[in-house]
C-alpha cells in the first residue's frame, strides 16, 4: 500500500477537493513501457488515493511500438496496475504512433471501436477527437456533438496541439483553421493536446485554454522556445495533470515523476458566444 501521509502538505495541494465536483488526471505520450513511465504511473496512483479522481484522458502516443497483447501489457497495464484495480477508466485519443485498427478497440481505453467520440461526467462533457484524420464526417459530428451538448463545461482533447512553441513540432496551423472556429461558436473551455514532449500553458486564445502535455513517458530536453503565447513550460521532467471541475471553476496541477507540483491554477467559468 502506498503510503500519502502528508502528500497534501509536502506538496501543497491546491485543489478544492469539492464534494460533488469532477475530477480527473491527464496523461499524454506516455506508453513507452520503460521506467518513467513506471514513475509517473506510482505518482499518479499517490495522487489518486490523495484527491480521489476516478478517470483519466490520454493525449495520443499511447503506445510506442508494436502493438501485440505483450506491449500493452508492458506498456499500459503494468505502469498502471494500481489505477486499473482500483476501478479507474482511461479514454484514450490516437497519436502518430498509435495503431488505430488495433486500439480503437482496446477495451481498456474506452474507445468503443471509435476513432474518436464523447462522454460526459457531470457537469463536464468531454470530446475526444483524432487529430491525425480530421476529415469532414468528423468535423460535421463534432459540430453535431457540441451543438447539442447542454453540459456547462466542454473540454477537447487530441494528440495535435493548436498551439506550441516547442521547436520540434510546433502547432498544427491546419488543424487550427478546423477546430478553433467550432471551439469560439460552441463554447470550449479547455483544449488539451501533447505530441510535444514538453509540458506547456498557453495563454488563454479568446477565452479558451489550451495545454500541451506530451511528457507522461517521452521528454524532449531543451525542447521549449520564447513565446508570448506561453506563461508556463517545462522540458526537464516528465508529468501528468490533475484537474478538478466545480460549477463556476476547473483548478489543475501539474506534477512531476518526482511528485513535485510545477504549475497549479484555476480557470473561472466564462460562457464564450450564445448559441
Amino acid at each position: 500500500m502506498l503510503d500519502v501521509s502528508g502528500l497534501a502538505e509536502q506538496n501543497q495541494i491546491t485543489l478544492p477537493l469539492s464534494k460533488d465536483s469532477v475530477r480527473f488526471a491527464v496523461i499524454g505520450d506516455n506508453g513507452t513501457g520503460e521506467a518513467p513511465e513506471f514513475a509517473i504511473g506510482k505518482q499518479l496512483e499517490k495522487y489518486r488515493q490523495a484527491v480521489g479522481f476516478d478517470f483519466v484522458v490520454m493525449l495520443g502516443d499511447n503506445i510506442y511500438g508494436g502493438h501485440r497483447p505483450v506491449d500493452f501489457q508492458r506498456k499500459f497495464e503494468q505502469p498502471f496496475e494500481p489505477l486499473l484495480d482500483a476501478g479507474v477508466k482511461f479514454y484514450a485519443s490516437l497519436g502518430n504512433h498509435d495503431d488505430p485498427d488495433v486500439e480503437r478497440l482496446y477495451k481498456p481505453f474506452n474507445m468503443s471501436g471509435k476513432r474518436y467520440y464523447s462522454f460526459n461526467k457531470g457537469n463536464v462533457a468531454f470530446f475526444a477527437l483524432d487529430s491525425n484524420y480530421m476529415d469532414p464526417e468528423q468535423l460535421r459530428w463534432l459540430q453535431a456533438e457540441l451543438e447539442q451538448s447542454a453540459k456547462r463545461w466542454k473540454i477537447a482533447f487530441f494528440h495535435h496541439p493548436l498551439f506550441n512553441a516547442g521547436k520540434h513540432h510546433g502547432p498544427d496551423l491546419d488543424l487550427r483553421s478546423q477546430l478553433v472556429p467550432l471551439f469560439l461558436k460552441y463554447n470550449v473551455n479547455v483544449v488539451l493536446s501533447g505530441h510535444e514532449h514538453v509540458y506547456e500553458r498557453l495563454r488563454p486564445e479568446n477565452g479558451i485554454y489550451y495545454f500541451v502535455l506530451g511528457n507522461s513517458g517521452k521528454l524532449m530536453r531543451n525542447d521549449v522556445g520564447t513565446s508570448d503565447q506561453v506563461e508556463r513550460q517545462l522540458d526537464t521532467e516528465r508529468s501528468f495533470m490533475i484537474m478538478e471541475v466545480d460549477p463556476d471553476t476547473l483548478y489543475f496541477e501539474v506534477i512531476t515523476q518526482a511528485g513535485r507540483i510545477v504549475d497549479s491554477g484555476a480557470i473561472p467559468y466564462l460562457k464564450l458566444q450564445s448559441k
